[in-house]
């Protein structure tokens, strides 16, 4: 079974449904599922501010407090709690997804997309990672099994893997992709956002069937 997950590692939920749907799988022994991420961005405007976290960034966005920023995103560190991920906003530096999203299709032909997926995800997100910083973007290809030089003509040439993201983001739109996480199995069903497990288990026995 083919499963593809439309998806932007700067967003938290992605994060977390990609352990939801894990977990459903391990319901699942000895089936074959092959899962391909794609890229999506929440907001392509977004530009590297290394100086700024996610509470601040927020908070200056819709107008608000940082304490009441930090209210809003306490569910969320919650729920990713829930799930085994240590989610630090305070940490979290705010960055454009796009060079990072160039390097997972770089990893997708190297079999390695979901390695990086979940590396650049625990990096952003746990470790307060920059993820437009071009030594971090390396080293963190490394750890995915990447070669050096490649991660790094990828980071230095915008261009390279910039039409398969493009592409990506393009048939999100063309399937009425409105947010993500957004989950399509075997082109049959689809699962948008981070639903419980029993949603994932649910739409692969419909799939099976």
């Amino acid at each position: 079974m083919k499963i593809e997950i439309w998806s932007d590692i700067m967003c938290p939920f992605c994060y977390i449904g990609k352990r939801q749907l894990e977990t459903a799988l391990e319901a699942f022994p000895g089936n074959d599922f092959e899962i391909e991420w794609k890229s999506f961005q929440l907001d392509p405007t977004i530009t590297s501010q290394s100086g700024k976290d996610v509470y601040t960034f927020l908070a200056e966005r819709k107008g608000i407090s940082v304490e009441q920023s930090k209210e809003m995103h306490k569910g969320v560190v919650e729920r990713a709690k829930s799930v085994g991920l240590d989610y630090h906003f305070d940490k979290a530096i705010i960055s454009n997804s796009l060079t990072a999203h160039r390097i997972i299709h770089l990893a997708k032909a190297k079999k390695l997309g979901d390695e990086m997926e979940e590396i650049f995800f625990k990096a952003y997100f746990t470790n307060g990672k920059d993820l437009n910083d071009s030594q971090t973007l390396i080293e963190l290809g490394i750890q995915a099994g990447l070669d050096s030089n490649e991660v790094k003509e990828v980071v230095e040439n915008e261009n390279l893997y910039l039409s398969d993201v493009k592409g990506d983001i393009k048939e999100a739109q063309e399937i009425g992709v409105q947010g993500v996480p957004f989950f399509v199995f075997d082109r049959k069903y689809a699962v948008s956002g981070a639903q419980p497990v029993e949603a994932f288990v649910n739409t692969i026995k419909k799939v099976q069937k």
